[in-house]
């Protein structure tokens, strides 16, 4: 029997998943349907502004995409089932089970358990299971689980499903040992600055630990309009800072203006609550292919340093209304500080242009908000900058002072960092001081499936090319055209049906292109490339654009597939 998932979105914002059984005489367990289709991404948007029906088929990384948000859930649950239920054990088992006496484990030694070869384990609070043979029935095939060597607990936490009698008494089939103590609660050093960081997903790709960077595996980026809060890419600068919302004060200052602090529930009460759809981008994002050209200096972003979210909050221009801003303002920037610092004290700072602060569609936000729920604390709780269609950079989080100037922010972000250079600057003639900071990104797109390096059999009658593209400015995605040949011929991908702000077009649109697949090649290269209503296009190649700092890469998107023959 082959098991084939399909995950569709209803209108609700719900992921369901359905099932197809390949072959006519067998069938569907009644459980799996029920375990299935209760399943719930925990990205509680009841008001989506989509209604796109974006079917993904490829089916490897349907898989891994439902292996990752079950967490082994779904899957795990219907591969114990099929377990237990080809190998019946007497109802005194777990009885006896509980009198046994288990090894115990160290959580660095479950974390060398993540291939077939040397054992697939996981744990669950304090003991530790070897689902191995689970691995075998998972729909994905021979893909290792997200989970592998690590814990449950944040797969499992997203959906309470599984977080039933039944699924632990299945799953205590599989337990091999237990936890040493001090493992269960592991303990942290009270000096390190970054001791009180909030827990991630460990979907995540991590960049970096201290500061922690990370971004989700680009094969599930585009499977959402909306990025979940728990996979949205993280850029931090400098420890996550502990803020008691009760005790949160916004400083607000500056030219021509009373100094003003404000509570939380004052934003939240004192303004009209204000939501949009905005993509957020990291500057670096696409830098490791910068690296491949010549070596730069930052974190050696991926594809998916991006994420699109629904922000809701107070327009900074109300806000700066309410400080007595007047109308002849003769400042040319609105600067920002959060509370994250550095050892020295010093907080993470940016401004952006004044007329972008106080245009009437720039949609700039006090955000509190992000998909309808609070700010995670990666993402600047309880509240920070939403400055739509500049890089992320600017977005300042844990939004601590609001200042009005005639210059630009002092701080190193600002001057000496998050710039673009000439691919002749190198780090003994640069000078930062000779170019403008970076506010609005260019034309972007990427290739999400297939993958770079995958291999597709020759018995599969279509391939589906995805991505994302998105431009900065407010300037809408108007075409994306997509190459299976490396170039010489173009077809237009399909895109989102998603109607952009009022005025603006602050969101990515989702893409894709489902063609016959060629029989007779044996390697391709597919190429993505779009143009906005600007008609601003990308580069074809990194290298002209290659600057020190390995920043704005938005050329061509590329990927190398092999079709093999079974």
């Amino acid at each position: 029997m082959m098991l084939f998932f399909k995950c569709t979105r209803s209108g609700l914002g719900i992921w369901r998943i359905q099932t197809r059984v390949w072959r006519k005489t067998t069938t569907v367990l009644p459980e799996m349907r029920s375990m299935c289709s209760s399943v719930r991404w925990k990205n509680t948007i009841a008001d989506q502004e989509q209604d796109t029906n974006y079917q993904f088929h490829n089916a490897s990384w349907r898989h891994l995409v439902l292996g990752l948000m079950t967490g082994t859930s779904a899957i795990l649950a219907y591969g114990l089932y099929r377990k237990q239920e080809a190998e019946p054990k007497p109802e005194t088992l777990l009885k006896n089970k509980a009198q046994t006496s288990y090894p115990v484990y160290t959580r660095q030694e479950v974390a060398k358990h993540k291939t077939v070869e040397s054992g697939i384990w996981v744990t669950y609070k304090s003991d530790v299971y070897d689902i191995t043979n689970f691995v075998e029935l998972h729909p994905g095939g021979d893909k290792i689980l997200l989970a592998a060597g690590g814990a449950l607990e944040p797969f499992w936490s997203m959906y309470a499903v599984h977080k039933q009698k039944h699924v632990f008494e299945i799953l205590e089939e599989y337990k091999i040992g237990e936890l040493r103590p001090e493992d269960v609660q592991e303990t942290c050093d009270v000096t390190d600055p970054y001791r009180k960081e909030p827990l991630r997903h460990p979907a995540l790709k991590v960049n970096s630990l201290k500061p922690f960077n990370a971004e989700p595996p680009v094969q599930i980026l585009s499977e959402n309009y909306l990025t979940p809060n728990e996979i949205f890419f993280i850029r931090n600068h400098l420890p996550v800072p502990e803020v008691d919302p009760k005790q949160f004060r916004l400083n607000i200052e500056g030219e021509g203006l009373k100094s003003v602090q404000l509570t939380l529930r004052d934003i939240q009460t004192k303004f009209p609550k204000h939501t949009i759809t905005a993509t957020l981008q990291c500057a670096g994002n696409r830098r490791s292919e910068m690296n491949g050209v010549r070596q730069v200096k930052g974190l050696n972003w991926g594809l998916a340093a991006i994420g699109n979210a629904k922000w809701a909050g107070a327009k900074l221009s109300d806000v700066l209304k309410y400080a007595g801003l007047p109308e002849d303002i003769d400042a040319k920037h609105v600067q920002f500080e959060g509370l994250d610092k550095d050892i020295t004290g010093s907080p993470y700072g940016a401004s952006i242009p004044i007329r972008k602060a106080l245009a009437k569609d720039g949609d700039v936000l006090l955000a509190y908000e992000m998909n309808n729920e609070p700010l995670p604390r990666d993402h600047g709780f309880p509240l920070r900058v939403i400055v739509p269609g500049v890089v992320g950079a600017r977005n300042v989080k844990w939004l601590n002072k609001i200042v009005v100037s005639k210059e630009e922010s002092k701080s190193h972000w600002q001057v000496n960092d998050y710039k673009g250079f000439s691919p002749s600057v190198d780090w003994d003639n640069v000078d930062f001081n000779s170019a403008p900071a970076i506010q609005e990104l260019p034309i972007q797109s990427v290739i999400t499936a297939p993958s770079n390096d995958e291999h597709l059999n020759s018995d599969m009658n279509e391939i589906t090319v995805k991505g994302y593209a998105w431009s900065g400015g407010g300037r809408e995605v108007i075409r994306v055209d997509v190459s299976l040949d490396g170039g010489q011929t173009w077809r237009v991908a399909d895109l989102s049906e998603v109607k952009p702000n009022e005025g603006q077009a602050w969101a990515w649109k989702l893409w894709q292109l489902t063609v016959p697949l060629p029989k007779d090649q044996k390697n391709m290269e597919i190429i993505c490339k779009a143009v906005d209503n600007q008609y601003n296009v990308q580069p074809d190649t990194v290298a002209p654009i290659w600057n020190l700092r390995g920043v704005l890469n938005n050329s061509w998107s590329r990927v190398k597939v092999t079709i093999k023959s079974k």
